[in-house]
């Protein structure tokens, strides 16, 4: 499967913040939108950094709830690695695993035109792996 297909099944439209959010603003966002993390984005198609739960729990422990009137700039994830619509989801489902990330921004170009997690993927995975189930049963029952 590719991820362009996930990016069918999902709501159209990233996500993002600008940079100079704050953390605290970042915490809210992911507690109300039930998600895991979010793109830090000026234009909202460029990618500057990404901001996790884990981000944000790793600097807790370090400074502290001083760190929710921080700006999101200084715990994002600036190495970001993304992937292209046309990408199998296997490859993408092995380097969030390899990398040890849930989240990726999909790109064309240096344009996001879409972000996945990867739950995204193991969904679409799933369902694949049904669908080849169901036929090779068909096949074997002759329908």
């Amino acid at each position: 499967m590719l991820v362009s297909q996930i990016l069918k099944n999902k709501a159209q439209g990233v996500l993002t913040v600008p940079p100079g959010t704050s953390v605290r603003e970042v915490v809210e966002i992911l507690t109300n939108k039930r998600i895991g993390a979010v793109v830090v984005s000026a234009s909202g198609k460029d990618v500057k950094g990404i901001v996790s739960e884990r981000d944000i729990v790793r600097e807790l422990c370090r400074s502290g709830a001083v760190c929710l009137d921080e700006k999101v700039e200084k715990l994002m994830t600036r190495a970001v690695l993304g992937c292209a619509p046309s990408d199998n989801t296997d490859s993408v489902l092995e380097t969030m695993t390899s990398k040890r990330f849930r989240h990726m921004p999909v790109m064309d170009g240096a344009e996001m035109v879409g972000f996945i997690s990867i739950g995204d993927v193991v969904a679409a995975r799933l369902s694949e792996l049904q669908m080849e189930k169901d036929a090779l049963t068909g096949m074997i029952m002759g329908n």
